[in-house]
């Protein structure tokens, strides 16, 4: 199975950068997997909400093959445990699924063609943080779960 990971805008923060690079080449020793970032809509002062999350929306959906399962990153999503977490990540590897794809939206969320498109949604937290953590704390969450998976010490319960 591949994953991709796709948000919105760069990372402007260099040490979040570092982490998010380092757990990227962490979790390719368990698994194919790609961040693949979407630049910043411009000119958005010109824009509603609803057409950045349409705009945002045709530029995420462009990105996916017809095979992928979308999983959206959403406040409003399940939760899960790491343990709980990994199992799933297990259920989609064990039904031959060929691409994970989970995204991260923008500011204001994402179009109702994307939430059509989409299999799921899951939360990290009920708590807020910027996306540029959030694409640290998935990718950590990955390559935590690859670990439970594999019986190794990272994970302690």
């Amino acid at each position: 199975m591949n994953i991709k990971l796709i948000a919105i805008g760069k990372t402007d923060n260099k040490s979040l950068q570092i982490l998010i690079n380092d757990y990227t080449k962490r979790l390719s020793f368990y698994v194919k997997f790609d961040l693949e970032i979407i630049p910043d809509i411009k000119n958005v002062k010109n824009l509603s909400e609803a057409q950045q999350k349409e705009k945002e929306g045709e530029l995420l959906l462009s990105k996916l093959s017809p095979t992928d399962q979308l999983i959206l990153l959403d406040e409003n999503g399940k939760s899960f445990s790491s343990v709980g977490f990994s199992a799933e990540l297990q259920k989609k590897m064990n039904a031959g699924l060929k691409t994970l794809v989970f995204v991260i939206g923008g500011p204001y969320g994402f179009s109702d063609k994307v939430y059509e498109k989409a299999s799921g949604k899951i939360s990290l937290s009920q708590m807020t943080f910027s996306h540029q953590m959030v694409r640290l704390f998935m990718i950590e969450q990955l390559y935590r779960s690859f670990t439970i998976l594999n019986n190794e010490p990272y994970h302690h319960q």
